[in-house]
């Protein structure tokens, strides 16, 4: 059983989200809150399996509330909103999250990003992994300062004055465990190419890929699959 709690300033919106997820025999709602600052005491007190995060709340905003319940480790966060903003996800992601999903998703959809949260994976449309690699290529065009607010949004990079010292400064002694398997498994996941396009690519089936994939997170001691991006990119594997 997952136990979820429902984080919207909205009570319709609360009210939606727990009658689809309620009919779900895996699922359990065990709480809502209207605002950041409620959505961490609950989380301390029911301790959740995921909290369902709303962007834009009074009191505290969905991002502040994410950071700290990731930080303290109470919790996954599935954070929604009804913004498709980079500046969301950028933000969203560097607070820890660990998918991110539109609102006007249906409620198949929603199910299934709980589920996929729920078992341990990052929650991130192919294109949104673009935008990230895309951001941070653009990222190496600009000035250190510039680069420096780029990094403020995505999650754990750090920022050098040189190409060669950035990839020298996040190569993890990890990628000395992986497999030429896994290596390569990795550079595909840095292009932003899903296990379905990474399974196709490599001419293996798609749950084999997906076992390979979570040796890389697990070898390289990174969260989800979005900090792997960001490392494989640092790392000048893409």
């Amino acid at each position: 059983m997952t136990r979820v709690l429902l984080v919207d300033d909205q009570a319709l919106v609360r009210s939606g989200f727990s009658l689809i997820l309620s009919v779900e025999d895996d699922f359990e709602v065990v709480g809502e809150a209207g605002d950041g600052a409620a959505a961490i005491e609950l989380t301390r007190t029911l301790r959740p399996d995921i909290v369902l995060m709303d962007v834009q709340m009074p009191v505290m905003d969905g991002i502040e509330a994410t950071r700290r319940i990731v930080a303290e480790d109470l919790a996954k966060v599935l954070v929604l909103t009804t913004f498709d903003n980079d500046e969301y996800v950028f933000d969203a992601l560097a607070a820890g999250a660990s998918g991110f999903l539109l609102k006007n998703s249906d409620a198949e959809h929603l199910v299934e990003a709980v589920r996929t949260v729920a078992a341990g994976h990052a929650l991130l449309a192919p294109q949104i992994t673009r935008r990230v690699i895309e951001q941070m290529v653009a990222g190496e065009r600009q000035s250190p300062s510039e680069r420096r607010s780029l990094v403020d949004r995505t999650p754990s990079v750090e920022v050098a004055e040189s190409p060669t010292a950035r990839r020298q400064a996040a190569a993890p002694a990890g990628l000395a465990l992986l497999t030429p398997r896994e290596r390569e498994v990795l550079e595909l996941v840095g292009t932003g190419l899903s296990n379905a396009e990474i399974a196709s690519t490599l001419y293996l089936g798609e749950a084999t890929v997906k076992t390979h994939v979570s040796n890389v997170l697990s070898k390289l001691h990174v969260r989800d699959r979005v900090q792997a991006v960001v490392l494989a990119h640092r790392a000048g594997l893409v």
